[in-house]
């Protein structure tokens, strides 16, 4: 799942970022609004990643949500006729 797709869907998001990592509040979660750099910094700050680890963790939430089953992945328009 892209980051375009997880702003898009970040109500349905922000529960899994919760679990994922809980020293974040409720409300740094809903003001980042699904956007990356914010997210990013606010890990840098609750968990003294470095930035490029902070980016790192985001990938690999990205691709744990690709996997994950119950993620409603939205579908591509290319193949509507």
């Amino acid at each position: 799942m892209n980051w375009d797709q997880i702003e898009g869907n970040w109500k349905q998001m922000a529960g899994r970022v919760k679990e994922k990592w809980g020293l974040l509040t409720d409300s740094e979660i809903l003001a980042a609004a699904g956007k990356r750099e914010q997210l990013a910094g606010l890990l840098q700050e609750r968990y003294g990643y470095a930035k490029q680890q902070a980016d790192q963790a985001l990938d690999e939430f990205s691709d744990e949500l690709n996997s994950s089953p119950g993620i409603e992945r939205p579908k591509s328009s290319f193949f509507r006729s």
